[in-house]
């Protein structure tokens, strides 16, 4: 049992900033944090943890004993509450991460539904567009767009959704409409900075064909909204996720633009830890968005999809 009682332990400490975080979380002294970590590190014979005094980051060993540690605790879990012959209660405090403009938008409203349904559960909504680390920042769901980078996470997708390039009717009227991605050289571009995508370059599929275009424009951003909104008032052609340009192209402020085109893929998917024995208030909140979300899951009648 020490072994158990040592990975729920390394799994607080790793999910914190720093040791005297830790030690605040615990009720305990730092220096005691310290010396039952050392501890740990010398019965394994391992380096767990890289310490400064300013934050703490996981070794390779230190990630594989937190990852494969949080299943065993799963699964111990899992099998506690079998044997009391109950399903635990969804109760906690539950860390979600979200990018700013779809948290804003629709990952809020959902969670104020689930936290009527679920009161014992403390959600901590983290809303950011800088990528999230879910095992070393500690986060029990985060939600992603486009392709899933490490395999031994668990995901589900949340909603179908595609990157589309738009303008403004007013645009296109003065500039032109592109005909090919290597005709969007001669005109104006908005960009979003965001991920670690290279500025400015801009990856295109048709069946079998691929094209890679440097684009150029004088407004850039790392705002979804904002670069809509510039859109919007003319100002080049932009590259935007269906969920947001959806509503403008079917009022007519902006227009689809080489529709037959594909870009970088950019399905929503709820990234977590475990693929199976989720603790119950995990396994809630994923539930909940799945339904909540289901019909945006569904293949749409035209290039906009569900939105």
């Amino acid at each position: 049992m020490d072994g158990f009682s040592d990975l729920a332990f390394f799994s607080m400490v790793a999910t914190k900033p720093s040791l005297a975080a830790a030690a605040q979380e615990l009720g305990v002294t730092p220096p005691a944090v310290s010396k039952r970590l050392a501890g740990l590190e010398r019965r394994l014979g391992v380096r767990l943890l890289n310490r400064t005094t300013r934050r703490v980051s996981l070794t390779a060993e230190g990630e594989t004993y937190l990852v494969d540690g949080a299943r065993l605790l799963d699964e111990l879990d899992a099998l506690e509450r079998t044997v009391g012959g109950s399903r635990a209660t969804p109760k906690g405090v539950l860390r979600l991460s979200a990018t700013l403009g779809f948290g804003r938008r629709l990952i809020v409203p959902a969670l104020s539904a689930f936290a009527r349904q679920y009161p014992q559960v403390d959600v901590q909504l983290h809303l950011s567009d800088k990528p999230v680390n879910l095992v070393e920042q500690g986060f029990d769901v985060v939600v992603r767009f486009g392709e899933l980078p490490d395999a031994r996470l668990a995901a589900r997708r949340l909603a179908l959704n595609r990157r589309i390039l738009c303008a403004a009717p007013s645009y296109l009227a003065d500039a032109g409409e592109p005909v090919s991605p290597l005709e969007l050289t001669k005109h104006q571009c908005i960009f979003i900075r965001e991920s670690d995508e290279t500025f400015g370059t801009w990856h295109f599929a048709n069946g079998t064909r691929r094209e890679t275009v440097k684009v150029r424009g004088p407004l850039s951003t790392n705002d979804g909204e904002s670069a809509t909104t510039w859109a919007i008032a003319g100002h080049g052609i932009l590259m935007r996720s269906q969920w947001e340009a959806a509503p403008f192209l079917r009022e007519g402020a902006l227009r689809l633009i080489l529709p037959e085109w594909h870009l970088p893929p950019a399905d929503v998917f709820l990234v977590f830890q475990s693929k199976s024995n989720l603790a119950a208030k995990t396994r809630a909140l994923i539930d909940f968005l799945l339904a909540s979300f289901e019909p945006y899951r569904a293949e749409g009648d035209s290039v906009l999809g569900p939105w």
